[in-house]
């Protein structure tokens, strides 16, 4: 019987699974790129906390027993922000951090507006905006 010509196969097999491999790694690039954000928003919300709270707004108002009235971003400067998260202000991005008071806790939350996923059609769409929260209560 005469043989079938195999030239390219190889070639062929190697793009379907480099295909494959290459979006894997690419995945986890992109979702570990997307958990450091986290996690640094989640240390910056804790930071504002403790700057919330050693701030004479929190504290006059526990020592007064009333409520505070903590609002804005006016307890870390913008080189404390940066000096504990350097990774958000990487390419120009600029985290936000807002104190709101209600009900019965102070709530610090931070936030990236200019964040977006490599891969932005295998994600859920949430996470194109990250953001995390402490509350303090009172």
């Amino acid at each position: 019987m005469r043989r079938l010509d195999q030239r390219g196969v190889a070639a062929l097999e190697f793009c379907i699974v480099a295909m494959a491999i290459l979006t894997l790694i690419y995945g986890i690039l992109d979702l570990g790129r997307y958990m450091i954000t986290m996690q640094s928003l989640r240390s910056l919300a804790g930071a504002g906390a403790r700057a919330a709270m050693i701030n004479d707004c929190y504290t006059n108002a526990v020592l007064t027993k009333t409520t505070p009235t903590c609002s804005g971003d006016v307890y870390l400067t913008d080189a404390q922000k940066r000096a504990l998260v350097p990774f958000l202000y990487a390419n120009g991005g600029s985290p936000t951090l807002t104190t709101v008071t209600g009900g019965s806790a102070v709530t610090v939350t931070t936030s990236m507006a200019g964040f977006s996923m490599v891969f932005p059609s295998i994600w859920p769409s949430s996470f194109n905006s990250p953001s995390a929260s402490t509350n303090i209560p009172f």
